[in-house]
């Protein structure tokens, strides 16, 4: 991972520049109102990476790799298709001069017991030059219906990822401490070390949880409720995104990377 510091998740173009001016490290695009991960549409997501320009890394949340609330194996395939529309769309709605985001992340809620591996294996795959997929793991995967944390971190390397985001799915339940059993969230950190991985930490991480999220090492740290006017589902305040920074939030910039389109939908799920 070669973006570190502190992120902050963004809505839209708006909200990036108000987390650019408290110090914000990376932008990350999101949707909150369509879940944990949810995307925002690509035009949306083109008009922050243009806010974000080159001067700071952006990330992107892609939802979910299953469809809806599907049951049958179909539900990946079409999780796919609709993930790969939205990566084309973005491609095609970014300016030639705009960076391409530093990571993508696709969520693996209602994963557990099916094939995600190898759908979500040619979806890293299918990225551009210098354009990470980054594994993500739930703390609270159990009600997700998702892989444990362990077994993401174990399909790391088959997964081409080379970075893991521990979030949490639920939003309405209790932050990545709250619901995680006492030394997990270090245990799984340093799991992610033995596997060669970066790690990024979220999940309702309250300001005062800052200090204690940096004390378990990651290379990032994720906000958004905390840095919000109103919670979760407000705007991004640059001065909330200040007051996170001087709790322990490193800002720095990096070279963005470059790439070339994303191959199409045959090239993935072939």
């Amino acid at each position: 991972m070669s973006w570190r510091g502190l992120l902050v998740s963004v809505r839209d173009a708006a909200e990036a520049a108000a987390a650019l001016a408290g110090g914000a490290a990376i932008i990350d695009v999101k949707e909150p109102a369509h879940g944990s991960l949810g995307a925002a549409c690509p035009g949306t997501i083109a008009a922050v990476a243009r806010v974000v320009g080159r001067g700071r890394p952006w990330t992107m949340a892609c939802g979910e790799l299953i469809a809806g609330d599907g049951r049958d194996q179909a539900a990946v395939g079409r999780g796919v298709i609709r993930i790969v529309a939205l990566l084309e769309g973005v491609w095609a709605a970014l300016t030639p001069a705009a960076a391409l985001p530093a990571g993508v992340k696709v969520g693996l809620a209602g994963a557990a017991g099916r094939d995600w591996r190898r759908p979500l294996a040619a979806l890293h795959a299918g990225l551009p030059p210098g354009v990470q997929g980054v594994a993500v793991a739930y703390a609270d995967w159990h009600r997700a219906g998702a892989p444990s944390p362990e077994e993401v971190i174990a399909a790391a390397a088959e997964l081409g990822a080379r970075a893991l985001l521990i979030d949490t799915f639920d939003k309405a339940g209790g932050g990545l401490f709250a619901c995680s059993p006492p030394g997990a969230v270090s245990a799984w950190v340093a799991a992610a070390r033995a596997a060669g991985l970066d790690v990024a930490l979220a999940g309702r991480l309250a300001l005062a949880e800052i200090p204690a999220a940096w004390a378990v090492g990651p290379e990032v740290v994720a906000l958004r409720s905390a840095v919000c006017s109103n919670g979760r589902s407000g705007r991004v305040e640059s001065a909330l995104v200040r007051a996170a920074v001087g709790r322990g939030g490193a800002a720095g910039a990096v070279e963005p990377p470059t790439g070339q389109p994303f191959p199409g939908v045959a090239g993935v799920i072939a």
